[in-house]
């Protein structure tokens, strides 16, 4: 762990039972004293509070000052309607390369006069470098001194709302600047767990504070990686590295719903993007291969990595899990994986557990309904 970093909600973590493991480049509580499962149960019925400080957050301006300007700008690197994107919003958005692979999702909010980025905390510095390399008609600052809290469940808005009273006027993606104490907090109400809920971006010096204020709320508890992992998979939400990479397109992950018409062929800004030429012919004529949602046979979990057949026994493997678990919340196993995109919801795949091939359902995601505030 010598060289890992850490967030600043660090010793608050030891102070609640976290236990700390290596993740993106940091010490990261992966569960508390409650445990994944309760962990996971205690965030679809109350609310959670999940330490994400260790994710990049970039602030994005046009040296023109113009929005609109900034908004082009980072076009010319996501396939997502940037410029459509309305002050106080944000949209889901992912960088591509140019043989139109995924090198990382992000979240992108418009702020009246600036865009703001979240991206993954292992490509953060590579997000950095790439938006630097090819954004030159832009000002770029990555934020150090910031911590980032995601509060999410059915609770989350009476909890924050004891704080921060008006939330309760934010709908699903909409982003807002309040005040708490003396600082300034820069929320959105989105999360990574399918359930209503708010991401909350405060200076370091308030986050042990503002953290703690939480937690002693009796509807909060501290969360892990562990449920973090079993809820955003219940959501049908990727993890990049694992179920989205270079090597996969937006349209093979599944993510084509994040590609506004503006940007799809016949648009007033079709392509202009890295492997336009590719993910506007996926979207034209389909890909060979889809990321989908399998739910097991019984109770045995299919973990990643698992190899995929169309039968229960010879032939080779047509597709691979990427993620796999048990949902606390579906009381069952639940997997993604890419498989070839003719098969149909309901078909069967085999899963090679053990040796052994046993049965899957191809289904529709998310396996656990979202319950968005829209």
């Amino acid at each position: 762990m010598a060289d890992l970093k850490r967030t600043v909600l660090y010793d608050l973590h030891l102070g609640l039972g976290g236990k700390m493991v290596p993740f993106a480049g940091y010490e990261m509580p992966v569960q508390y004293p409650m445990g994944v499962m309760k962990e996971h149960l205690h965030t679809r019925t109350g609310a959670g509070l999940f330490d994400v400080s260790h994710m990049g957050q970039v602030l994005l301006t046009a040296k023109s000052g113009r929005i609109e300007d900034a908004a082009l700008a980072l076009e010319r690197l996501v396939p997502v309607d940037i410029l459509g994107l309305k002050e106080g919003r944000q949209r889901y958005a992912m960088f591509t390369n140019n043989e139109g692979g995924i090198l990382d999702d992000l979240m992108v909010a418009n702020r009246g006069d600036h865009l703001f980025l979240v991206v993954n905390a292992a490509c953060k510095d590579a997000d950095f470098a790439h938006l630097q390399t090819h954004l030159t008609d832009c000002d770029l600052g990555l934020v150090t001194d910031r911590a980032l809290l995601a509060l999410q469940g059915p609770a989350a808005e009476k909890a924050l709302a004891r704080l921060v009273p008006d939330v309760t006027d934010l709908r699903f993606m909409d982003v807002a600047i309040r005040q708490w104490d003396t600082a300034e907090l820069w929320i959105s109400r989105s999360g990574y767990t399918g359930e209503d809920g708010f991401e909350i971006s405060v200076p370091e010096k308030f986050a042990v504070k503002f953290a703690q204020k939480l937690l002693d709320m009796e509807e909060v508890a501290p969360i892990g990686l562990g449920a973090r992992d079993s809820l955003r998979l219940e959501a049908g939400m990727c993890l990049y590295g694992h179920d989205i990479d270079t090597t996969t397109t937006p349209v093979e992950g599944n993510l084509t719903w994040a590609i506004q018409k503006a940007r799809r062929s016949g648009g007033a800004r079709q392509g202009g993007f890295p492997g336009a030429e590719r993910i506007l012919g996926e979207l034209d004529n389909g890909p060979t291969r889809r990321r989908v949602g399998l739910r097991p046979d019984g109770r045995a979990p299919m973990r990643e990595g698992t190899e995929i057949y169309a039968s229960p026994d010879g032939g080779q493997p047509i597709g691979t899990i990427t993620s796999g678990g048990f949902g606390p919340s579906i009381e069952g196993p639940m997997a993604m994986a890419y498989l070839p995109a003719d098969l149909s919801e309901g078909a069967t795949v085999y899963g090679d557990v053990r040796g052994k091939r046993l049965p899957a359902t191809i289904v529709a995601m998310p396996f656990q309904p979202t319950q968005y505030k829209r």
